[in-house]
Order: structure tokens, then C-alpha cells, then sequence
């Protein structure tokens, strides 16, 4: 039995931050104590003074890439970041290649982590226009949830047959995850901008194209859709203050069947940074102006906005630098999601216990994960040490990603995860990995 009691640490759980002691037993925490004096025989004992313990971050949308596209990331690559960048936990997305669109392809992507993957992991099942049958299958206790691309899609996982949709809402009870921009309001933008500037269109007409009203309109159609259907809907990656409107806040996290998230990237840049930054900040649905930011902000910290996570989604080099019609949209992000939110922390924009609340309590309310987003007994111990005084720079060489890239490159952040422990195990250690140990498949407490 191995144990490890972390002391003196400033415990950041539930909205408060206390000087404790956490002793891990196993896989779990066995005791939470302002002073634990009874220390077991063998117990590591790390001594935590002056850093801050919080849950591992849990997020609720990432695209490792593997099967298919392995040459941008794959499992291993991207969860081993993730773990350095304080994410115990990730939710991946069915567009890889085959996409995840029936139980036998999905059920391959879970082996695949359960062999490679450094975090504790879950996928979504994608739905398509024609396998209701294949996607009511679907095991809600072992399974994160179902995804639907309502624009924005790859292959055949556009969902756009208004009667499917309906009887998709309609059917189950799992949590339907959504992207959504109206198709053809972006590709009559795409169209006119085309016929100026032909495929190389400036980056910065990217916000206007992918544009806050086709992100309104298709939002707004699948709130109105889940309304009326009692579907339990989950909006990826708000971009828009318009967008903000649509959701509420007088109700807790656990009771609301309509949900929204927003992502690290759409909180830390905007319309202005197009030119320095270029394509490395394309993303679908694009990073709007600053209005629209602050109008996050505000809804994120009011409660309209229940998560925050990455839509992790790595390209090559070669494939970003492309022409703005042929450079594909997405970025890595695990690595720094959380040092990113850190700084707003330190600057004031939000509290440490608020954005544990967005990046690791409200993910495991809202997919109900069991037993873990919390620091409390009985719990897995999903956890990261931070030391918010210990500045780094961002560059190629300690960049994790398979991509090598990062839009926050050169960024310094005053913040440092120095310790991830993953089901009890001390998976990263101040830049040094366990690489025997791998995470454990998500399971949820669903009826």
C-alpha cells in the first residue's frame, strides 16, 4: 500500500482555501486535517508550504487526434501534457479517423488510453444523421456523453436533418454536447470574402466570416430545440456576448438542463491579435472581439457560464502556416490551460476558488463524474501542486505537445504546476514524468 501526505498546503476546495494536511492512501484521499501527526510507515511526505493544492482539472472537450491523425497528436503525447499542465481528467471528441460513431469504434479509442494515456480519460460518442440506433446504445455509466456537430464538421458529422435532431434530443437522457455555427450563414461570408481575396484572405476577416450571428442562430435553434424536448444540452466553446443571453443563472449547476462552456482561448485573446498571431489563433467558432470577451467574463463569473476547458486541438506547423481558406482551425492548449487562467487569478479577473469551481467541481457536477473534481475524503486524488510564485517562459523546447507549437509562445506565466498526482500517483514531478502508471477510464454516477 503506498501513501503520501502532502503537508501544509493551502487546500483550495468548495469555495474556501485553508492550511491543511492530505493524506493519500492508494488511489484515494484517506484524510483532510489542519495537522496530521500519525504518519504511516514508508509515507512520502512532501512538504507543500506556501503552494496551493487543488483538484485535478477536469476538461470536457479535447481532440487528441488518434486514431487517423496521429502525425498532429495522439493520446499519449497529449494526456502527458495535459498532466504537466494540471488536467487529470479529459473528455475527447469522436472526429478522429474512423470517427467515433458506432460502440465498436468507440470502444477501440478506450482501449487505445487505457494502454498510453497518463490522465484519467472518457470519449464522446459522435452522432450523425443516421445512427440513432447505433448512438442509443450508448452506456451512460462508462460513457462521458454524446456529440453532435451543428456546423463546424468533419467528415459526415454535420447534423444537420432538423427531424434526426429532434428525435436525437428526443431519445436520450445523456448529456448531448454541441457545436454549434449556422453552416450556410459561414459559407455565404466564406463566399463573398472569397471573391475579393480569392483562398488568402486576411486572418483578420476570420470573426466576421465564422460570425456572431451564425454562432446566435444556431445556438439559439438548439436551446429552443432542448426546451422543447427536455433534452439535457451542453453548448461548447461560447465566443459571443450575444451569445451570454441565452442561458441562466438563478438555478444551481445540478439542476439546469442547459449548460454552457467557454475556452481558455476565447478568454485570453482577441480580434486585436490576428495580426501578430496570425493562424495560430484560428479556431471555429473564432476569438471575437474584446466586448465579446469581457461579455464572457462576466457571464463566466456570474454563472451563466458553468466550465471552462481547451477544445485542445492540434495541427503541424506546416499546416497552420497555410493559405486562411486551406489552414486548418484549432490549437494546442492542455499544457497551459491552466497557468493561462492563473494569471487572470493573479490580475484579479477571478478567484482561485472560482476558477476551481469552472475548471474542475462544475465539469464533475455536470457529466456527474464520480468521485473526483473535489479534494475530499473518500475521493480519488486527482491532484496538482502550484507554486504561484515561480515565473517560466514558454518555448519550442519545453513545449510537450506532438506539434511542437503553441499560441502561447514566448508568454511568461508567474504560475507553476510543480505536482500532478493522478488516482494517488505522482505521475509529474517538477518536469519529471512517471511513465509506468497510466490513468483509469471516467465512470458516472448516471441512473
Amino acid at each position: 500500500m503506498s501513501t503520501t501526505l502532502i503537508k501544509n498546503a493551502f487546500v483550495v476546495n468548495e469555495n474556501k482555501t485553508e492550511v491543511k494536511d492530505v493524506l493519500i492512501e492508494d488511489q484515494k484521499i484517506k484524510q483532510i486535517d489542519s495537522n496530521i501527526s500519525e504518519i504511516p510507515e514508508n509515507c512520502t511526505i512532501i512538504d507543500a508550504t506556501g503552494k496551493y493544492l487543488l483538484p485535478g482539472a477536469i476538461d470536457d472537450q479535447v481532440h487528441f487526434r488518434e486514431p487517423g491523425l496521429t502525425h498532429k497528436a495522439n493520446i499519449e503525447t497529449e494526456s502527458r501534457a495535459a498532466v504537466a499542465g494540471g488536467i487529470t481528467s479529459f473528455i475527447e471528441m469522436p472526429n478522429t479517423n474512423p470517427q467515433s460513431v458506432t460502440q465498436e469504434l468507440l470502444e477501440k479509442k478506450f482501449d487505445i488510453a487505457s494502454k498510453t494515456s497518463y490522465a484519467n480519460y472518457s470519449f464522446m460518442f459522435g452522432g450523425t444523421n443516421d445512427n440513432l440506433e447505433e448512438l442509443l446504445k450508448t452506456n451512460p455509466r462508462n460513457v462521458a456523453g454524446i456529440k453532435l456537430f451543428l456546423g463546424s464538421s468533419t467528415g459526415n458529422m454535420l447534423v444537420d436533418d432538423e427531424a434526426v435532431l429532434e428525435k436525437i434530443f428526443s431519445s436520450t437522457d445523456m448529456v448531448i454536447s454541441v457545436h454549434c455555427e449556422d453552416e450556410q450563414t459561414i459559407k455565404n461570408n466564406l463566399e463573398k470574402y472569397k471573391a475579393e481575396f480569392g483562398e488568402d484572405i486576411p486572418i483578420k476577416y476570420h470573426p466576421i466570416i465564422r460570425s456572431e450571428e451564425a454562432c446566435y442562430i444556431s445556438s439559439s435553434k438548439a436551446i429552443e430545440l432542448a426546451k422543447k424536448t427536455g433534452a439535457r444540452l451542453h453548448i461548447f466553446h461560447l465566443s459571443t456576448g450575444k451569445e451570454t443571453s441565452l442561458f441562466r443563472n438563478d438555478i444551481p449547476l445540478k439542476d439546469k438542463k442547459i449548460t454552457a462552456e467557454v475556452c481558455v482561448h476565447h478568454l485570453n485573446f482577441d480580434d486585436s491579435m490576428y495580426d501578430e498571431k496570425g493562424t495560430f489563433i484560428k479556431w471555429n467558432p473564432a476569438v471575437k472581439t474584446k466586448k465579446d470577451q469581457d461579455m464572457l467574463w462576466e457571464a463566466l463569473l456570474d454563472d451563466r457560464i458553468d466550465v471552462i476547458a481547451t477544445d485542445h486541438a492540434p495541427h503541424t506547423l506546416e499546416e497552420k502556416q497555410q493559405v486562411y481558406t486551406k489552414a486548418p482551425s484549432g490549437g494546442p492548449l492542455v499544457q497551459h490551460a491552466l497557468v493561462a487562467m492563473l494569471e487572470a487569478v493573479k490580475n484579479g479577473k477571478i478567484t482561485i476558488e472560482k476558477l476551481v469551481e469552472k475548471m474542475a467541481h462544475n465539469p464533475a457536477i455536470l457529466f456527474q463524474v464520480e468521485d473526483r473534481g473535489y479534494i475530499k475524503e473518500g475521493y480519488f486524488a486527482d491532484l496538482i501542486l502550484v507554486d504561484m510564485n515561480n515565473p517560466w517562459t514558454v518555448k519550442k523546447e519545453n513545449i510537450l505537445y506532438k506539434c511542437g507549437w503553441s499560441p502561447f509562445e514566448g508568454t511568461t506565466f508567474n504560475s507553476k504546476i510543480t505536482h500532478t498526482f493522478v488516482n494517488g500517483n505522482l505521475i509529474y514531478n517538477n518536469g519529471e514524468f512517471n511513465d509506468e502508471i497510466k490513468g483509469e477510464r471516467l465512470l458516472f454516477n448516471r441512473d
